[in-house]
């Protein structure tokens, strides 16, 4: 992962869960990291703790729903450390859990806003400087909903199917530019967001038992590998960690 160091990854809902343990994995590897969420407390916390450990770190509060916020965030990874080399699009909602017909559409239209227009205006906003600077990688967070269907879940499989489209637009038109965009699909994460879905009752994940999800550190150290070289073959899909050899490429037993 040496290829990394020196690098500056803008990191969206980096308060916790996979995108905490991403900000802190980056930094062990000389990542500079900007740190995006709405918790200002959580984000500023963490960026002490990256610095206290040696490593670089600026927290920005940002809602990935406000395109304004996003350019923000963009600008601060240049005012601080001069570049913006990745892009980690993690920030995602899942509740509130909820049938079509008994579904909030102003709920269900705010999930949309983060999970789908909050991936586009990351993209939106990091693609030129990109383009610019002649390189860049964008790591878009999917799930293995992006493929299924499962009751309650409307609005978070059909926002991550169009996440999983945007990661093939954005291969398709910027691969020739130096720009390595790819999406992970990580399985189910031990996160706040499985003690969301374990309380709902709802579908089959919910009934899963929680040993059986994996700890945010390995999708962190999933996003890791997907910002080098190595993992360039893999542009324009969704790398699915439920996928043993794929565990093994990176480096999970």
């Amino acid at each position: 992962m040496k290829e990394l160091a020196g690098k500056t990854a803008l990191i969206t809902g980096a308060s916790r869960g996979i995108g905490a343990a991403t900000a802190r994995e980056f930094a062990k590897h000389g990542v500079s990291v900007v740190l995006a969420a709405r918790t200002a407390d959580d984000i500023e916390t963490l960026a002490k703790e990256i610095r206290a450990a040696g490593g670089k770190a600026m927290a920005v509060t940002c809602d990935v729903s406000i395109y304004d916020d996003v350019v923000s965030a963009v600008a601060t990874c240049i005012s601080t450390f001069g570049q913006l080399d990745i892009l980690i699009n993690n920030a995602g909602v899942i509740e509130p859990i909820a049938r079509l017909g008994a579904s909030d559409p102003e709920q269900w239209s705010k999930v949309a806003d983060i999970n789908l227009k909050g991936v586009y205006y990351g993209m939106r906003a990091a693609i030129p400087l990109m383009e610019t600077q002649g390189a860049g990688v964008i790591v878009n967070i999917s799930s293995g909903a992006a493929t299924g269907a499962l009751e309650g879940w409307s609005h978070y499989c059909s926002t991550k199917a169009a996440v999983s489209s945007l990661t093939r637009c954005g291969d398709l038109e910027y691969r020739e530019k130096n720009i390595q965009i790819i999406g992970l699909s990580p399985g189910t994460v031990a996160t706040d967001m499985q003690l969301v879905i374990k309380a709902s009752g709802v579908n089959p994940v919910s009934q899963l038992d929680p040993s059986v999800h994996i700890p945010a550190e390995w999708s962190a150290r999933a996003i890791l590998w997907l910002c080098t070289k190595q993992a360039a073959s893999f542009s324009g899909t969704d790398f699915s960690l439920k996928d043993p050899d794929a565990r093994k490429l990176v480096g999970l037993v």
